[in-house]
């Protein structure tokens, strides 16, 4: 089992990102799949999860309206448009597989930093 993110890097605020998640080695659309951060200092905070066929989608309510996450069945690939980012998302993004709040596997992260 894999899941590779990219995508992260440094953006002023309100401005906007996407990451993606390549998953393999398992069968992805049999899974539900899931964002989550983590900050110095701070636990894992789960950000939003995704239903195996796309059709569900939740998120936390600091990010609700501002992040939409997504999947692309044929392409192994989990995503999140990261938009009106705020120097509070700055942190470790994973994904995950699961919905939570415990998660089996965990790619290597992306940093995401928002800064002026």
């Amino acid at each position: 089992v894999q899941l590779v993110e990219s995508g992260g890097g440094l953006v002023q605020p309100g401005g906007s990102l996407r990451l993606s998640c390549a998953a393999s080695g398992f069968t992805f659309n049999l899974y539900y799949m899931s964002w989550v951060r983590q900050t110095p200092g701070k636990g894992l905070e789960w950000v939003s999860n995704i239903s195996s066929s796309g059709r569900s989608t939740y998120y936390a309510d600091s990010v609700k309206g501002r992040f939409t996450i997504s999947r692309d069945n044929a392409k192994n690939t989990l995503y999140l448009q990261m938009n009106s980012l705020k120097p509070e998302d700055t942190a470790l993004y994973y994904c995950a597989r699961g919905r939570g709040p415990s998660w089996d596997t965990r790619g290597q992260g992306t940093q995401v930093t928002v800064s002026s």
